[in-house]
């Protein structure tokens, strides 16, 4: 299995697997192949994929992007999605993925952290992410503004 950054031309690629994931994950999917290639090799660089493969098939993705910190005065990284599919899973690949990502952002902005969001019901991914080191910060609520209250801002 080897790891590599997407190239121009695989949104389509990237946008399937994070389909995949919004399947497993029982949530509507509503990404397009041209949205993910836009914010990947798009003027202004949105996002970055890692992608596992063995040969053609593709086995996990995980999207990441610089988020700057000035609490912990470093340049992190978020991992907005990780997906591994059925078969693979099991064999460290999320780990993988994962230290990948690390790497990958050590060589770009030297990250003094890593974050992600889990659903508080996904117990399997929890415990993954707690093996890891992952903890949560209890006294950080993340927010989203979205539809009529972004548009009224």
């Amino acid at each position: 299995m080897r790891l590599r950054l997407a190239i121009p031309g695989e949104g389509a690629r990237v946008n399937a697997a994070l389909a995949a994931l919004s399947a497993d994950m029982g949530d509507r999917h509503r990404a397009s192949d041209v949205l993910i290639e836009t914010a990947l090799f798009g003027p202004d660089v949105a996002l970055y994929a890692l992608l596992a493969e063995d040969g053609p098939a593709l086995h996990g993705v995980a999207i990441f992007s610089p988020q700057v910190s000035t609490y912990r005065g470093a340049v992190g990284v978020y991992v907005s999605d990780i997906w591994v599919d059925a078969a693979a899973r099991g064999q460290g690949l999320g780990a993988r993925l994962l230290a990948g990502v690390r790497d990958e952002a050590a060589r770009r902005w030297g990250p003094g952290f890593l974050r992600l969001a889990v659903y508080d019901d996904n117990a399997r991914a929890r415990a993954f992410y707690d093996r890891l080191g992952f903890h949560p910060k209890p006294d950080e609520i993340w927010l989203t503004l979205e539809g009529a209250a972004l548009e009224a801002l």
